[in-house]
């Protein structure tokens, strides 16, 4: 549905992204992430047509966005970061506003913003203005607005930046269920958001692309082998532990009389019933015993590494602020 072939865009002597090759699938969810300054809000405007890329196409459907950007933007919703809003204007005012800058006719307007306000739960402030409306109310707002000539794509700029944790879960859900029938691109740096509706992501990095995949296919490649956290009370039980058959590192600590033990074993070799029967053999009281989980924070962090550091005094980094 959404092809980014061999993109780049620069802003005078800043490179913003480069090279950049992607594909999203028609019905897919699809998470953008990077640190900031990777280039995720230029590559989401140049999918919209908002910008052109200076090298390369993005392809909507197979055909170039450049070609006709305004039929492109007839098929594609896009709520960015700043979610820009007329606070003096009551919410129906803008929505109906909205509904004619689309070109839509009365009655598709009636039906659209109708379908809208269902869908993201607007009807008790629809008749209030904009400037009363909080701020989880102020990005419905935005995604009703961005919704209501039915798009086959939404393009998704942090839409729950801002908001407090009850209204960030209300914004997952209604992005989750705006999902079910559209092409999704969405730009978070939330990473439960991330796991709760994407279905694969594409990571950035320093404007080019770092890895893409399934959640599942990112968490596999943390480096190192599989961490294990252990919790007891005895005698020697550090020592013990670090000298298992597959350990190949650990480290530990003292928490109220009890050694708290972090153990990595090679590849995959699973060390837990080794772990209890060491237990049981010392007679030691087992408090805690399990396998830690890579985390998509981690991941992140790991792939990203490199670029936020060196980040530092490159004219990427400055992204946000050259677009502004």
């Amino acid at each position: 549905m959404i092809s980014v072939e061999g993109v780049t865009k620069r802003y005078g002597s800043v490179l913003a992204v480069e090279e950049l090759s992607f594909a999203v699938e028609r019905g897919e969810v699809v998470g953008f992430l990077g640190p900031n300054g990777a280039g995720k809000t230029t590559t989401m405007k140049m999918i919209t047509g908002t910008l052109q890329p200076d090298e390369g196409a993005v392809r909507l459907d197979g055909v170039p966005v450049a070609e006709d950007p305004i039929s492109a933007k007839r098929r594609i919703g896009y709520l960015p970061e700043a979610n820009p809003l007329y606070d003096e204007l009551l919410v129906s005012e803008y929505l109906d506003y909205v509904a004619d800058l689309r070109g839509l006719s009365p009655r598709e307007a009636r039906s659209g913003v109708a379908d809208a306000v269902d869908e993201t739960a607007l009807g008790e402030v629809f008749y209030r203005p904009i400037a009363d409306c909080s701020k989880g109310f102020r990005q419905r707002i935005g995604l009703a607005s961005a919704i209501l000539h039915r798009p086959e794509v939404l393009i998704l700029d942090e839409p729950t930046e801002g908001l407090d944790p009850n209204q960030r879960v209300e914004i997952r859900r209604l992005v989750g269920s705006l999902g079910r029938e559209r092409t999704v691109l969405l730009s978070t740096h939330v990473m439960q958001e991330v796991e709760a509706t994407c279905s694969r992501l594409v990571i950035l990095s320093q404007g080019r692309l770092a890895v893409q995949g399934s959640v599942q296919e990112l968490l596999a490649t943390r480096s190192g082998g599989a961490q294990f956290v252990v919790e007891a009370e005895g005698e020697g039980v550090a020592r013990a532990l670090a000298d298992l058959v597959g350990v190949t590192s650990s480290s530990s600590e003292q928490i109220d009389g009890r050694t708290r033990v972090h153990l990595e074993a090679s590849g995959d070799h699973e060390l837990r019933p080794a772990i209890f029967d060491l237990a049981r053999e010392q007679g030691w009281r087992l408090w805690e015993l399990h396998l830690e989980r890579a985390s998509l924070e981690q991941v992140f962090r790991t792939l990203t590494a490199e670029s936020d550091t060196s980040s530092q005094g490159d004219p990427n980094s400055n992204e946000e602020e050259v677009e502004s």
